[in-house]
């Protein structure tokens, strides 16, 4: 093997790190960050303080990570469990405490014919493990939104709307 690239990505240790696509990697680190990284660039990160606000910066920290591309799942060493949305890292799910001790490592379910089965209709699903000896399936329900034909649908009726509103105030407009 041959180095290709080396920067200081954390203060101190590296908790987890994992690959994601188009060559993105992602990384949990003793100094309580989480970061997204393009080759040596910081793509987005996150950090206890700024993320959920009130809680003490030292009572918590990331402990393992996986990005599927579409989402960032993340386990804590409090236990607490998370998924972000990859490339904004806002967050759509979160357990606190999901473990009652430190999770050690978190998996998306792949989407093959099997993984679809534990999906159910679901939009991810996330395993964690943790020192507690027990593995939790973690489910990310799907997010409503309009279906394309009924956006352009609604997209001609206002535009419609607007010619006919038009027509009645300014006669002779069509």
């Amino acid at each position: 093997m041959k180095k290709t690239l080396e920067f200081k990505a954390h203060d101190g240790e590296i908790e987890d790190i994992a690959l994601g696509p188009d060559n993105k990697v992602v990384t949990a680190g003793r100094d309580f960050q989480c970061c997204v990284w393009q080759r040596d660039q910081l793509v987005t990160g996150l950090r206890w303080n700024e993320n959920l606000p009130g809680i003490p910066d030292r009572a918590y920290r990331y402990q393992a990570c996986r990005d599927s591309g579409t989402f960032l799942g993340l386990g804590t060493v409090t236990g607490s469990v998370a998924i972000h949305i990859a490339f904004s890292l806002q967050r759509l799910y979160y357990v606190k405490e999901a473990h009652g001790i430190v999770v050690t490592d978190v998996a998306f379910v792949p989407e093959s014919r099997g993984g679809r089965e534990l999906l159910a209709g679901n939009e991810a699903a996330l395993l964690s493990v943790a020192v507690d000896s027990r593995c939790k399936l973690h489910l990310l329900p799907r997010r409503r939104s309009l279906p394309v034909w009924l956006l352009l649908l609604l997209c001609a009726g206002l535009i419609v709307a607007a010619i006919l509103l038009l027509q009645l105030a300014f006669p002779g407009f069509v």
